[in-house]
């Protein structure tokens, strides 16, 4: 697999530090409120690679953190009146609802920050015993970024060009030794949570947090780093600079970023104001189709929300769900009656030209986007030979296998749309069915009307009432 190397700005054949064992990080939510779009797109990238590793052979051990004390969390737990604690604890699980709404596989390790506080204390006492640090009295311990020569490789900024870097834009520099200096342990104030530790009772900086967790978690070197590309700097250059300056070693071998999602061509952000979250998105789409929405773009180019965008992979989802519906139904009813040499060998070679072109696509930079078209082929061969009843038993369930082998790498949930056939439809579906068995034929005709109202139909077959949306 072809992976791209933010670090070395190129695509590199990706090898683990031990062979068939991969250590992946990625950096996951702050734990104030629900998460957006832009949130849930690292989320679903870093899980999907995760799943791929998993169907190639790779032993992966994943690990995704909550940050769960900083500056947003302390503000928005002092507006409610609510310790840090109890709002983390909210959004946490909020944030599974969500997550596991949008198929993504619980993370293998998922670390609070507030829960490692020994191992971002041991960090700091390795890195001013190297020494990279320095204290400023009423403020905080703080990182020399000119004592990592290196410093800016992954971003590519020069230090001379950086102007109010490490995450301490909005700070008065008085008592830095450098503007793009930045805290790795904060003084206690009034109304803060906070722990002991040697230099005084405080928090930890944002930064250091994920360094101490990928530690102690991982290690010192790890294979994969990965988030937006919005954390590049300062969050992950600060992480670089902090690991490799306390382990003596190098701390990443491929860190890899996923781009926004613009709205009206601007980054969604809470910032900004132009965010939706996710929860408010379900109220108008399923999960299972904002999944979709984000694997039909590649990780690495911006993709635009709008509702015509998400009804689109609707249309298309719904496309692949239907086929694995109909397919199902055939065989399930024993409905299989072709046997055709042309139309068994055609299914044949569509079922191995959908998996070896799916392969090659995720292997070249995860290109989720060309993997779904061969998904999309897949389906479209499906399709014929159930038209055209030309496939037995044998080859329709092989396709039905590789169909579902595909989307499971992908996390598609393919009976999705199954989930959101009303309990009233399907009353009514049987009802109908024994209205004409009971040549009931005009009851039958109502209820097939009153269907197609509340945008349903129904195709009778020989083996049984099928329900479609209109």
């Amino acid at each position: 697999m072809r992976l791209y190397n933010t670090l070395t700005r190129t695509k590199e054949e990706f090898k683990p530090i031990e062979a068939g064992r991969i250590k992946m990080y990625a950096c996951g939510p702050t734990v104030y409120n629900y998460f957006h779009l832009g949130n849930a797109r690292p989320f679903v990238t870093f899980d999907t690679l995760r799943r791929y590793f998993e169907y190639s052979g790779y032993d992966v051990t994943f690990v995704q953190n909550f940050t769960d004390i900083d500056d947003k969390m302390i503000n928005r737990a002092n507006e409610e009146g609510i310790t840090v604690k109890e709002l983390a604890d909210r959004f946490i699980a909020e944030y599974y609802t969500d997550a596991d709404g949008l198929n993504c596989k619980r993370p293998h390790i998922q670390p609070r920050a507030t829960e490692t506080i020994d191992a971002i204390i041991d960090m700091i006492k390795a890195l001013e015993a190297n020494g990279y640090t320095y204290v400023i009295d009423g403020d905080g311990v703080y990182y020399d970024v000119t004592r990592k020569k290196d410093y800016g490789k992954l971003s590519h900024y020069n230090l001379e060009d950086l102007q109010a870097g490490g995450g301490e834009r909005k700070a008065s520099y008085e008592g830095k030794k450098n503007p793009g200096d930045f805290a790795v342990w904060k003084f206690k104030k009034e109304g803060e949570p906070y722990w002991e530790s040697p230099w005084g009772d405080g928090r930890p900086g944002w930064h250091i947090e994920c360094s101490a967790m990928n530690k102690k978690f991982l290690g010192d070197t790890i294979d994969i780093h990965g988030g937006g590309k919005d954390l590049i700097f300062p969050h992950h250059e600060n992480e670089i600079a902090q690991s490799e300056a306390a382990n003596g070693c190098p701390f990443c071998n491929y860190w890899v970023h996923n781009a926004f999602v613009n709205v009206d061509g601007e980054k969604m952000s809470k910032s900004l104001g132009n965010f939706f979250t996710i929860r408010d998105i379900t109220e108008h789409f399923p999960y299972a189709v904002i999944r979709f929405f984000i694997l039909s773009g590649h990780y690495r180019k911006p993709i635009n929300f709008s509702d015509k965008d998400l009804t689109a992979s609707q249309t298309g989802l719904d496309r692949i769900a239907t086929c694995y519906k109909n397919l199902k139904f055939v065989l399930d009813n024993n409905a299989a009656t072709g046997n055709s040499s042309d139309g068994e060998e055609a299914l044949a070679e569509a079922v191995k030209t959908a998996k070896e072109s799916f392969i090659a696509h995720m292997d070249d930079d995860l290109n989720t986007a060309d993997a779904i078209t061969d998904i999309f082929n897949l389906v479209k061969s499906i399709n014929t030979a159930v038209a055209d009843k030309n496939a037995g038993v044998k080859a329709l369930s092989d396709a039905k296998a590789m169909l579902e082998e595909l989307t499971d790498v992908l996390g598609i949930d393919l009976l999705y749309s199954e989930d959101r056939i009303p309990d009233e439809i399907i009353s009514l579906v049987e009802e109908r069915a024994a209205a004409k068995k009971a040549k009931d034929y005009a009851r039958a005709d109502e209820i097939r009307d009153i269907l197609k109202e509340k945008g349903y139909t129904v195709k009778d077959t020989p083996a049984g009432p099928q329900i479609e949306r209109l």
